[in-house]
């Protein structure tokens, strides 16, 4: 599983994936600032999914500051997944993206192509096209795994399982 991880990892950034670096900056401020601005989250979003960020913009943006001040003061996978998604224009995906901004040795950045590796590689048993805050608990528990046994970053086991899926699907993604 090391090399699967070392080798994927190394060919994400061929990917259309979300930049590690931009998450980086974006958790860097959420963590000075406490929370996140609707701007920030735009940015994220829009960073994770062009097609749906502009749904960020209907938030208000004194709600987009407690949701995201919130999640830092609860415990749980779930509570903080759960919470971000009450947003407009967050669904598990984008969600997944704020967390793994603010804790990446804690988190990923999970979608259908990580979901696929997951089962791809005997982990879970299924496919699924969307998901929610249930679903990506039910991710992160293989994902920690993996990035215990390899010594690696849960965010980057994320990019390396979105990685290799981009290179081993036959077929278009939906």
């Amino acid at each position: 599983m090391n090399e699967l991880v070392d080798t994927y990892l190394d060919a994400y950034e061929q990917t259309q994936g979300v930049l590690p670096e931009r998450l980086e900056e974006i958790g860097a401020a959420y963590r000075e600032q406490g929370h996140l601005t609707r701007d920030q989250l735009y940015e994220l979003a829009y960073e994770n999914s062009t097609r749906s960020a502009y749904h960020v913009e209907s938030n208000p943006p004194e709600r987009c500051r407690e949701v995201t001040a919130n999640v830092l003061a609860v415990d749980g996978d779930f509570s903080k997944i759960q919470l971000l998604t009450g947003l407009s224009g967050f669904k598990a995906p984008t969600a997944s993206a704020v967390l793994t901004a603010l804790d990446p040795d804690r988190h990923a950045v999970v979608d259908t192509r990580v979901w696929a590796s997951l089962d791809r590689l005997g982990y879970l048993d299924g496919r699924k096209e969307s998901f929610d805050a249930a679903d990506y608990v039910t991710m992160l528990e293989p994902i920690r795994e993996i990035a215990t046994e390899t010594d690696h970053a849960v965010a980057e086991v994320g990019y390396a399982l979105f990685a290799y899926d981009d290179d081993v699907r036959e077929g278009t993604l939906h």
